[in-house]
């Protein structure tokens, strides 16, 4: 399965059970996810530590 057909599924799953109250919590995980990837080893990493 490519990276795209599991977001195309997810987004059916939504449309047809009416889900779409967890779209901003998808989004948020994404976010906290990525900003966690990018700034892994940045020197940004402990002004983020102390948001948390």
């Amino acid at each position: 399965m490519s990276k795209l057909s599991i977001i195309k599924e997810l987004l059916q799953f939504l449309k047809e059970r009416k889900k779409w109250w967890l779209m901003p919590i998808i989004i948020f995980l994404l976010l906290i996810g990525s900003l966690i990837v990018l700034t892994q080893g940045s020197a940004l990493a402990p002004f983020i530590y102390a948001l948390f």
